[in-house]
């Protein structure tokens, strides 16, 4: 079967796709091929909201079967694409089916990462990427009673807040001296790491997972390199994912740690797009270095930067990254990327459970990380945007507005 437009993956950055181009007029066919057998539905709530039971799925749905269906879209779902031929404009499934295009957008996105170790295929251990994932945990928990999560990112933390609300004992290891180290300054992880364990998380930090024992066929525990056993019934892994792109890769795109992409997400291969977890690119905000933007702003940005180009409108992708974070009663908003940065200024004060830290690097604000200040997050954005010089002083004090230091 041939489409002019074949998007492989079914998540935020394929189906965002498949709206703008029928939001800007574009009549050709559009097909998206998702390896799941659901509608596209949003992933963040799947250690938050839905993880919970707070939403249920139909309320995660990022648009309903009738809007496919009015404008046209073929979803082809429960289909996982293992090839590519890019000379031929093909993709063939594992089922044995293949699929011409036109021009091909690859938004597949990543598998999570598995444990390694000895017992990480025990039944009890999960990751949490899919709904699938998620339902599979739900079921299980009301006979579990202590929690192993590994791993101290944003995965880890917001699965453990959701455990503990639930009232199951949680230890949380990370290998790393303190959380969010990827992602976050020391301020920040201190804060969350303070704020876990005042819910009751026992948070091990510095913590090396040895191997997952279990009873021949169920998790029983998690032993550490130091020979501690700490007794559990379910683990969760948290610990990233590895980007989709082998079909892409094996046909001879450029790339590694995801498929490389420019300006405008073209791959090295003729007629084929990249966007979303799984494309490299040179990022303005990361001083143009090459890197991977895990989030759904990434990819919707792509997805639009996608859409203009494939109907005559060409944009190069340029977006300040953002990212958020809910856990307990607490929002964090992250603008920019602090990574690199050589100076931080916290502005407000942590007791109070509202603040902001904002990011420099070589005399200009890169980032900012803002918990339960909408405020600060939404005027700091312009600094970050405009690489503003600002008196560390001026931002500290929280009775400035940041947008009149955006505007000096």
């Amino acid at each position: 079967m041939q489409h002019d437009v074949l998007i492989v993956g079914a998540g935020h950055g394929g189906a965002q796709v498949a709206i703008m181009l029928r939001q800007r007029g574009y009549t050709g066919g559009i097909a998206l091929i998702g390896d799941e057998p659901e509608l596209p539905y949003e992933r963040p709530p799947l250690t938050k909201d839905y993880l919970s039971g707070a939403k249920p799925f139909e309320r995660i749905l990022i648009r309903p079967a009738a809007f496919w269906q009015a404008r046209g879209v073929t979803l082809l779902p429960g289909r996982r694409v293992v090839a590519v031929d890019a000379e031929a404009h093909t993709v063939t499934t594992a089922g044995g089916e293949v699929f011409g295009y036109g021009q091909l957008v690859w938004a597949a996105g990543g598998q999570a990462r598995r444990l390694a170790c000895a017992g990480g295929d025990l039944a009890g251990v999960h990751t949490v990427r899919t709904r699938a994932d998620a339902d599979a945990l739900r079921a299980e928990l009301p006979a579990v009673e202590r929690v192993v999560v590994i791993g101290g990112g944003y995965v880890g933390l917001e699965a453990a807040a959701v455990l503990r609300a639930a009232g199951k004992p949680v230890v949380l290891l990370e290998q790393a001296d303190r959380v969010l180290a990827r992602v976050a300054g020391d301020a920040l992880s201190r804060f969350y790491e303070d704020e876990h364990r005042a819910r009751g998380v026992d948070l091990r930090l510095g913590a090396q997972v040895k191997d997952i024992v279990g009873d021949g066929r169920r998790v029983t525990g998690v032993r550490l390199a130091d020979g501690a056993l700490i007794p559990a019934q379910m683990v969760v892994a948290g610990i990233g994912i590895t980007p989709a792109v082998e079909p892409l890769l094996a046909a001879g795109a450029e790339g590694g740690d995801g498929v490389a992409v420019d300006a405008f997400c073209r791959t090295s291969l003729p007629d084929i797009r990249a966007i979303g977890d799984c494309a490299l690119h040179a990022n303005a905000y990361a001083d143009g270095r090459r890197i991977r933007l895990e989030s759904v702003q990434n990819a919707n940005d792509m997805a639009i930067t996608v859409a203009k180009a494939l109907t005559g409108a060409a944009e190069p992708y340029h977006a300040v990254p953002w990212f958020w974070s809910n856990q307990y009663d607490l929002k964090l908003q992250t603008v920019g990327l602090s990574a690199g940065h050589d100076a931080a200024v916290l502005r407000g004060d942590p007791a109070a459970r509202s603040f902001a830290i904002v990011y420099f690097r070589a005399g200009r604000v890169v980032a900012l990380d803002c918990v339960n200040a909408i405020r600060d997050y939404t005027q700091g954005r312009a600094l970050v945007e405009g690489g503003a010089r600002c008196d560390p002083a001026a931002v500290a004090d929280v009775s400035v507005p940041l947008k009149d230091l955006a505007a000096a």
